[in-house]
């Protein structure tokens, strides 16, 4: 195939040949990372001053605008934003999605939406959000933006016009359903695609769809600035530039756009199943799906990112009942006998009545729910933006409520006897009373940084021990009592946030970053390996937790694939490629002893044995 990209030095070629109709010209400003008094913050007030000078037709910033994605950093980058005089488009990145304080609300309320079009005379420029959305994972494209994509275009690309595609992602893999994308992209005559997110300049090419990374505003030795892009539609050069704040334009990119696509030949996995498993996929959503399922005698229920918890009747798929909220939901529904309890990324706690789905009660709090609330005795216990709730399900009534929290809580609580253990964004893990929610004890990993939390984890307890892995890679056992630290391992086996455990409590599973399956005992005072097995996931980070029943241990990755173990031989007995995109989490059949799961792109499939 003949190369599509033209090195700089090819400059004088290509200017003897390039016509000299109007460019259109864009400033593009990407991975900004900006928080209140940080050194990014004066350099992007003063790239700001520039661009206002410049002859741009519109500025699109392509995602990370902050740190850590809370409400005050956002509302600090818009008010140095909003001095922009030209026409201002703003996508999220993985910074504002993965460790958002207000589960990705506040961005759209600040901008309106994280998605936008807009024409420049014949030229179509869209750009879309792609997550990953409140858990690590990779980039993901909204089931619903993808049909608002090609919709889009549709109505907008008459014949003669082109289409410029923003990002935060490049289209390749670190976008879980990329080939998606490309689908649609490529029914429209992209003539590239421009992203961000890496912070380091860089060409390439999908499907002959061409790409380009740009620049980060900061790219350290004092290098900060931004990226220019003109764009002839009459001859089809593009020119792309490193505009350092202070100094000349230094052309880095020259090329002309090849709408000439070729097809990529999708990679057939083949898939085992063994020891009578069944796998099959038994709904599809029309929205993606961000959180775990929970199934009872006759319904599955979950919540989608169109903001509607649903209701499925187990044997027909079909819906009972539907109930919409106003944000994407990321925490499972809590079930009792006669509720269905929702955290809502809308601030909201939700009574819904079980079998209509009629609202019966209605909480507001203080920040969003993200985290999965666990059912026992009657009793809700549940995780909140800095917060730690008890609520008597039947009454509605709060029993106690623990507000020494430094961030929100994210993965379920584990209640046992009587204690409540979890962990939060706060760098803490905490357990608390579970009748009046005074704190027992809590611990910390002793770093600063509240992404190396254990926030998204859900703890193994035993009798008396404490077992949790975190995004700093180190696995940790505690004393249930006290919380006193036991051992903690960092070692090759590069351990993340899923976890689980033997169903008698005495082996720990946890699944690595090298998409590794490691067996810990929990007995003893000192760290024990058991066995490992490679699940072919490769390289992984999905913090799906893990589930054991009869024997198998169930594990997901972040590219939809399926994996079960025997816990006896130590084999891989099931891998299945069940999509594209991450597992969120397993849920058991209380009737049948299936298992169902849900992935991000809308799927659930039910596993059977």
């Amino acid at each position: 195939m003949n190369k599509i990209f033209f090195r700089v030095f090819l400059l004088a070629v290509v200017l003897l040949f390039a016509t000299s109709g109007q460019a259109q010209k864009f400033a593009i400003l990407s991975d900004i990372h900006v928080t209140p008094g940080n050194a990014n913050e004066a350099q992007l007030k003063a790239a700001v001053a520039e661009i206002n000078k410049s002859d741009a037709a519109a500025v699109v910033l392509s995602g990370d605008l902050t740190n850590e994605g809370s409400d005050e950093q956002l509302r600090n980058v818009k008010s140095i934003l909003d001095g922009i005089t030209k026409p201002l488009y703003v996508i999220p990145g993985n910074h504002e999605n993965n460790w958002s304080q207000s589960a990705c609300k506040t961005f759209n309320d600040l901008w309106g939406t994280d998605r936008f079009v807009f024409n420049v005379d014949s030229l179509v420029v869209v750009g879309l959000n792609c997550g990953p959305f409140m858990k690590m994972g990779d980039g993901h494209i909204k089931q619903e933006d993808l049909l608002w994509l090609d919709k889009t275009l549709a109505e907008r690309v008459k014949p003669g016009m082109k289409v410029l595609s923003f990002n935060h992602y490049p289209i390749n893999s670190d976008l879980d359903n990329y080939k998606d994308y490309v689908k649609i992209l490529k029914k429209y005559p992209v003539i590239t695609h421009m992203c961000g997110h890496y912070h380091s300049w860089h060409q390439y090419e999908t499907d002959g769809i061409m790409g380009i990374i740009v620049r980060a505003l900061d790219m350290h030795g004092g290098d900060y600035g931004y990226t220019l892009l003109d764009v002839d539609l009459n001859s089809g050069w593009m020119h792309v530039y490193n505009k350092r704040i202070g100094q000349d334009p230094e052309l880095k990119y020259v090329y002309r756009y090849n709408l000439k696509y070729y097809d990529d030949p999708e990679v057939k996995y083949a898939n085992l199943l063994s020891s009578g498993f069944k796998v099959q996929q038994v709904y599809a959503d029309n929205a993606s799906i961000f959180t775990r399922l929970s199934v009872d005698n006759k319904n599955i229920y979950f919540g989608n990112s169109l903001g509607y918890c649903k209701a499925l009747d187990k044997k027909s798929m079909k819906e009972r009942w539907q109930f919409k909220t106003d944000a994407m939901l990321f925490s499972r529904p809590a079930v009792s006998n006669k509720y269905v309890v929702l955290p809502t990324a809308d601030r909201r706690l939700l009574w819904l009545d079980k079998q209509s789905g009629k609202l019966a009660y209605e909480y507001k709090a203080a920040g969003p729910y993200v985290a999965d609330g666990v059912v026992s005795g009657g009793t809700l216990y549940q995780g909140g933006y800095k917060t730690f709730q008890a609520w008597n399900i039947g009454s509605h009534k709060l029993l106690w409520q623990y507000d020494s929290i430094g961030n929100y809580c994210q993965a379920e609580p584990v209640v046992d006897g009587n204690d409540v253990i979890f962990g939060a964004w706060d760098t803490y893990l905490h357990a608390l009373n579970k009748q009046n929610g005074s704190l027992k004890w809590s611990w910390s990993n002793g770093k600063t940084q509240n992404l190396l939390s254990p926030g998204n984890v859900v703890p193994v307890v035993t009798r008396d021990r404490v077992l949790i892995v975190a995004p700093d890679r180190v696995a940790t056992e505690l004393d249930r009592g006290t919380g006193r630290q036991l051992w903690r391992v960092k070692n090759d086996n590069k351990v993340r946030e899923s976890l689980g455990a033997s169903e008698d409590g005495k082996v720990a599973y946890a699944k690595t970053m090298g998409g590794t399956l490691v067996a810990m005992s929990t007995q003893g005072n000192d760290y024990k390996l058991l066995w490992t097995v490679d699940l072919g996931m490769g390289y992984e980070h999905a913090p799906c937790p893990i589930l054991v029943h009869n024997g198998y241990i169930y594990t997901g990755s972040r590219q939809g694939l399926l994996a079960i173990v025997d816990e006896s031989t130590h084999q891989v007995v099931v891998k299945y490629k069940m999509g594209c995109s991450e597992v969120n989490g397993f849920a058991l059949d209380p009737a049948t002893g299936d298992v169902y799961c849900s992935l991000i792109e809308g799927k659930i499939f039910k596993i059977s044995k």
